[in-house]
């Protein structure tokens, strides 16, 4: 639900479920460094203990039955046969290191996976039905309440999304001023957010036809002393979001975790006016592109290309910024972005896996507040193959951008969006 605190209230407010399992947590500056890092470390043990906990006293998972946990191949911990076969579900820990959300907090997740049967073998990979819960809270007093379920209906070719939750976070949003300084700004934003969506297979090569719709509602309380900053319009401090779109989508991975290969490509077109409940009237135009490949054995390439731009009247909090590691979320927005990254993975074993990354970010504005700018960042990490019959990995990334530092909990894929 990668997604991430970061595109937390984006994600909630207008595209809901469309952003990673897993969730983007980042420290500002070098004097956060030794901080962090004992987070880090603690972060690893927290999840060593966390998995070894559900492994040794879930009461699905008796002393008996406990080859569940293990892979039928190798003997390794696998959830693959826990999370099929008993109904199981994956316990997603996180914390949270956001100087914005106070600096530490904890997420729980629970995602329930429910491979399809009977689907017959011309059909190719089909995922599984993905229904996932989580809750949040940080030590500055942001919190949230949310769930989503994702599915599908092969034989009919129809896939669909929906989602709901409740916000109540404190992020910060960076703007220009008249006098050519840039000022840090934080918000409170509370947000009830519902979503769904609903797409048809329309080609025999898989090409998906799609509507989606959300509705929020946003308070946006900016807290400051003295005057509102002159880029906040009254409206924007409550208001409603009402976001139809459409979208042609084709998805071609051998997984929507942690795919080996394939091509995933999708158009989407949003707008918001009167008539679709929104207090505001602009549009969005979106495209991303996913491609794996695999170079040589153990050699996994990968590249994400991302655009999007918008047309009329955008609230400040729903501008499209640049989503990349190593850079703060909201830090860098525009009318329109642009995204290219690179990952290579690289496979020791079976089991474990080492990552690099690289990635381009700019964006484009024509606003008094917003400068343009262009963003290199990269990093690399680890992955363990949790779930072989699912392709899930999960692992530890750490990433440096032009100012900042971070490091990220993944679970799948850092570019499910």
């Amino acid at each position: 639900m990668g997604s991430t605190t970061g595109q937390l209230l984006t994600e909630m407010a207008e595209l809901w479920g469309s952003r990673q399992i897993g969730m983007i947590k980042f420290a500002q500056g070098q004097r956060l460094f030794t901080a962090n890092y004992r987070v880090m470390r603690t972060t690893l043990l927290f999840l060593i203990t966390f998995f070894l906990s559900v492994y040794t006293a879930n009461g699905q998972v008796r002393r008996k039955d406990r080859s569940i946990m293990k892979d039928t191949l190798d003997g390794k911990l696998d959830f693959s046969r826990y999370m099929a076969d008993a109904k199981g579900f994956l316990p997603i820990p996180l914390v949270i290191t956001e100087p914005a959300l106070g600096s530490f907090g904890f997420v729980i997740a629970p995602v329930f996976l429910t491979p399809k049967k009977n689907v017959p073998k011309n059909f190719g990979y089909v995922a599984p039905d993905i229904t996932a819960g989580f809750g949040m809270y940080t030590a500055n007093g942001s919190w949230a309440l949310g769930g989503a379920r994702i599915g599908s209906i092969p034989t009919k070719g129809i896939k669909y999304r929906f989602g709901a939750a409740y916000a109540n976070v404190n992020l910060s949003f960076y703007r220009t001023l008249s006098n050519g300084s840039e000022v840090e700004t934080e918000f409170n934003m509370k947000t009830l957010p519902v979503f769904g969506s609903i797409s048809k297979k329309i080609t025999r090569n898989g090409l998906y036809l799609g509507v989606q719709y959300a509705l929020a509602k946003v308070d946006a309380k900016p807290i400051v002393n003295g005057d509102i900053p002159e880029f906040i319009t009254p409206k924007e401090l409550e208001s409603k979001v009402g976001t139809l779109g459409t979208f042609l989508d084709w998805d071609k991975r051998n997984s929507i975790f942690t795919p080996d290969k394939g091509l995933r490509t999708q158009l989407l077109f949003t707008v918001n006016d009167n008539w679709t409940a929104s207090d505001y009237n602009y549009q969005k135009l979106g495209f991303l592109m996913n491609w794996f490949a695999p170079l040589k054995p153990g050699w996994v390439s990968g590249l994400r290309l991302e655009w999007e731009q918008v047309f009329g009247d955008v609230p400040f909090f729903l501008m499209p910024g640049l989503v990349m590691r190593g850079i703060p979320f909201a830090r860098y927005q525009g009318e329109a972005i642009l995204t290219a990254e690179t990952e290579q993975r690289f496979d020791i074993n079976t089991r474990w896996s080492i990552v690099g990354f690289l990635g381009y970010g700019r964006t484009f504005s024509n606003s008094n507040f917003i400068q343009p700018e262009q963003i290199v960042s990269g990093g690399a990490g680890f992955r363990y193959l949790l779930a072989r019959s699912f392709r899930l990995r999960t692992g530890i990334d750490v990433a440096a951008g032009p100012d900042s530092w971070g490091w990220y909990i993944v679970f799948g894929h850092n570019w499910n969006r």
